[in-house]
């Protein structure tokens, strides 16, 4: 009997002996160096020294950069031209409607000067002010599905008001392809040398490949009561259809450019071109604006300054900082880690 009752009493005196072991129903974790960030660290001490010389890096590393991006984008040539006015009647808003959506000749010319040698390829941008292309129901009114591949075709259902015209599908459907740009541009010298506009390769590889189907075509687009913009040949798959392709992707700020196609052509500083412009794309209705761009292109793109401008400003202030840090350190050192200049140090007979 006796040694019956002293064998619970024993476990129960051990558990009791032993406070740091979590009992049965203890909800404590169990002991361990990471939950208790008790792992080696690196716990760099910035020493003034250090401090000055990692700004001093940054300018070394930032400076350069910002010339060489800067001088890259001076070297871009670049012509912009609006023309939305010059092709329209002078008049009030309401005259301007009216006449973009008569049938009215909206054949204009136009003449650029080109400033300086332009190198092949030049690239042709169309560009538009005030149009919203990330507008929320804009950008959803389409149907990916529907242009990768044809046995998609009545997947329709994102792609309201431009779903079907006449009871029939829309291929491609939806506000984005119903609404693509439509104005077009012919070329020619001064001397009445025609420059051709080679539109092959002007969209993204990965688009024409993955998101626009081969075996997929345009299908009743444009048949119903109003016309929104462009035309598609039916007879040619939507991976070919490289302006389509291009106005597609939509973008993200009311002004944008979009590559209508190249000049492979140089171009001499002096040279006229004469440009042919079909007045299409109603953009009066909204107050937007239209412009033709010619730019050549360098390592880093189009002319673009404020990539340059952002390294150089960073650059000058770590300059400026390090070497006020510099000063500092030369005419007011202090020793590190110095415990006079803290709090309680400073005023030692209390608050």
């Amino acid at each position: 009997m006796s040694n019956a009752t002293t064998a619970p009493m024993n476990s129960t005196s051990t558990q009791l002996q032993d406070p740091s072991a979590p009992g049965r129903y203890s909800k404590r974790s169990q002991y361990s160096r990471f939950t208790q960030q008790e792992l080696p660290a690196c716990k760099p001490i910035l020493t003034p020294r250090w401090v000055i010389s990692v700004f001093m890096l940054l300018t070394i590393v930032f400076v350069p950069i910002g010339l060489a991006s800067l001088f890259a984008s001076q070297d871009v040539v670049e012509i912009v031209k609006r023309y939305d006015d010059a092709c329209a009647p002078s008049g009030t808003k309401s005259d301007k409607v009216r006449f973009i959506q008569s049938e009215a000749s909206k054949t204009c010319n136009i003449t650029l000067t080109v400033p300086k040698h332009m190198k092949q390829p030049i690239y042709v941008y169309y560009q538009l002010d005030n149009f919203y292309q990330n507008h929320r129901r804009y950008v959803k009114s389409r149907s990916d599905k529907q242009l990768s591949s044809r046995k998609n075709e009545n997947i329709i259902s994102t792609c309201n008001p431009e779903d079907k015209a006449n009871g029939m599908t829309i291929v491609p459907c939806g506000l984005v392809a119903w609404s693509m740009f439509n104005d077009t541009f012919s070329f020619s010298t001064g001397n009445d040398v025609q420059l051709p506009v080679t539109k092959k390769g002007i969209s993204w590889k990965s688009d024409r490949d993955h998101k626009f189907g081969k075996d997929v075509f345009p299908k009743n687009f444009q048949n119903g009561s109003f016309i929104g913009g462009a035309r598609l040949n039916e007879s040619i798959p939507l991976s070919e259809q490289e302006d389509l392709i291009v106005w597609m992707r939509t973008a993200a700020l009311p002004t944008f450019r979009k590559l209508f196609g190249k000049i492979e052509v140089d171009l001499q500083a002096g040279d006229t071109i004469n440009v042919v412009v079909q007045n299409n794309y109603n953009t009066y209705s909204f107050n937007g604006k239209k412009k033709l761009v010619l730019s050549t292109a360098s390592w880093l793109g189009g002319k673009n300054s404020f990539i340059g401008i952002a390294y150089l400003a960073v650059g000058g202030l770590c300059f400026v900082l390090a070497v006020a840090f510099t000063i500092i350190y030369l005419v007011k050192p202090r020793r590190l880690g110095d415990p006079s200049y803290l709090s309680w140090n400073g005023n030692p007979s209390g608050h």
